[in-house]
């Protein structure tokens, strides 16, 4: 029997990118586009249309609030900042796992990598053990899974063999990340 996976806590969206920012310090919204997009650019692909989207979003959720800033001869400008209820969605995402998925391990992990490195660099060596443990579980559960398939079941037990060389390609490459940060 299979014991219970770690915690994921995902979206495979760019909002956690965006509230870490805020996490920070308070921003306007096309600075922490920008932000995303000159750091994490291979990590996610984010227009400014659907950072200010992410943006609206959050605050109607109540992670974040805003300040008009008034200028000269312009539009009122605001002023981004994370709410206690952001702070908390936030700590509880960046101290999850990216689950068993190699999409959401290469977005999300990453992501939570760039922020525990920027504000908890004591915590990244046990977010690695995270993410290999939950790799591990998801292997465990492929091969079971493949291991009861019919052997006249070829299309499945491709998928699945597929899907256990990938993870198995994840565990030697958190390896080789982990160098970076010690």
């Amino acid at each position: 029997m299979l014991k219970k996976k770690p915690a994921h806590i995902g979206t495979l969206s760019p909002e956690m990118a965006l509230l870490g920012l805020l996490y920070g310090a308070a921003g306007h919204g096309y600075d922490l586009h920008r932000k995303v997009v000159g750091e994490l650019s291979q990590v996610w692909h984010l227009s400014q249309s659907q950072a200010y989207s992410i943006l609206k979003r959050l605050a109607v959720q109540g992670d974040i609030s805003t300040d008009q800033n008034p200028q000269e001869e312009q539009p009122f400008r605001q002023l981004l900042r994370i709410t206690r209820k952001g702070r908390q969605r936030f700590l509880e995402w960046l101290n999850a796992t990216s689950g068993g998925s190699t999409r959401a391990i290469r977005m999300e992990f990453v992501t939570r990598l760039y922020f525990l490195n920027q504000y908890f660099p004591e915590k990244v060596a046990h977010a690695f053990e995270l993410q290999r443990e939950a790799v591990k579980f998801h292997i465990r559960r492929l091969e079971n899974t493949r291991d009861n398939l019919l052997t006249d079941d070829i299309y499945n037990r491709m998928s699945l063999d597929l899907r256990l060389t990938q993870l198995q390609s994840v565990l030697e490459w958190l390896d080789e990340c982990q160098k970076h940060f010690q």
